[in-house]
């Protein structure tokens, strides 16, 4: 398991409560890739999400992000069609 740096809510509230934080990696399991991400969208849902107020608010601590681009850096077992370094892009319901 690797670590990388993350910008965390860990409470909601205003953007004082985005923390950054060194999180641990899991490998990618069964059908899922690891994504270095280059850039992340943070959008209005976010916001909401961030202050508590969403109609899905993740548990916390967790990132936020809807969109995500970067560079695949690893892939888990079933994965084809995609390898380290190519280039991708996600949608998530947050942690990008």
């Amino acid at each position: 398991m690797t670590a990388t740096q993350a910008v965390l809510i860990e409470r909601h509230g205003d953007p004082e409560v985005l923390v950054e934080r060194t999180v641990p990696v899991r490998d990618p399991g069964a059908g899922e890739v690891h994504l270095e991400v280059a850039a992340a969208g943070v959008n209005f849902a976010d916001l909401l999400m961030r202050a508590g107020i969403y109609a899905t608010v993740p548990p916390l601590p967790y990132s936020p992000g809807f969109e995500v681009s970067g560079i695949v850096r690893r892939v888990g077992p079933g994965i084809s069609g995609w390898a380290p370094g190519d280039r991708a892009v996600g949608l998530l319901r947050y942690g990008g």
